[in-house]
């Protein structure tokens, strides 16, 4: 039986001096495509976006803009809080405003409000009232999220609890509903 003729192949076994050769070899051609590098495109750039193009967004009302319908007397009303948020859709921010009196002794109740202004206004106005200083409450933790107002307010039991010490907590939400802002209970709501 004859075997087919195979070439002898025995210089085709690799040495290292082979690996070197190639890897220096290799290192030219990176090292030379560095230096020539090729001219900047000259073709036509498009423009960018104009940053016009884009909607301006609303910066929310600002409350020191606002005179408040709180009856301080010789001092003058301060705003203690303020959160902000779309809280009617309309893709505008409102504001929320806690106000009281700044009295230079003791706890004045505050009062909490929702300020709007409209596209054609300049200055921002009252819209809703959710807190009367007449209601005695003390607004501590204020936030808006999800279209909603949350609040964390301390008040009293009955009226022989002394202002300095209220012994009611109670979490309340409102949403803008129907026209109005109605109050409810936020659903992580505790008790004290």
């Amino acid at each position: 039986m004859q075997h087919p003729a195979v070439p002898d192949l025995s210089h085709t076994h690799t040495r290292p001096i082979h690996w070197v050769a190639t890897a220096t070899a290799l290192a030219g051609v990176v090292a030379l495509s560095a230096v020539l590098q090729p001219d900047a495109a000259t073709a036509a750039q498009t423009a960018a976006p104009s940053p016009r193009s884009a909607p301006a967004q609303t910066p929310p009302p600002d409350p020191a803009a606002v005179a408040f319908p709180v009856e301080c007397g010789p001092v003058k009303a301060v705003v203690h809080k303020k959160a902000s948020g779309d809280l009617d859709g309309d893709g505008r921010p409102e504001t929320v405003a806690v106000v009281h009196c700044d009295a230079p002794m003791g706890t004045p109740p505050d009062g909490m409000y929702v300020l709007t202004r409209a596209a054609d206004e300049d200055k921002p106005r009252v819209v809703a009232t959710l807190v009367a200083p007449e209601d005695r409450r003390t607004v501590t933790d204020l936030s808006v999220r999800d279209g909603a107002v949350l609040a964390t307010l301390l008040g009293y039991s009955s009226a022989d609890v002394p202002s300095c010490c209220p012994d009611v907590t109670d979490d309340a939400k409102w949403q803008w509903k129907n026209g109005a802002f109605v109050r409810g209970t936020p659903s992580q709501a505790r008790t004290v």
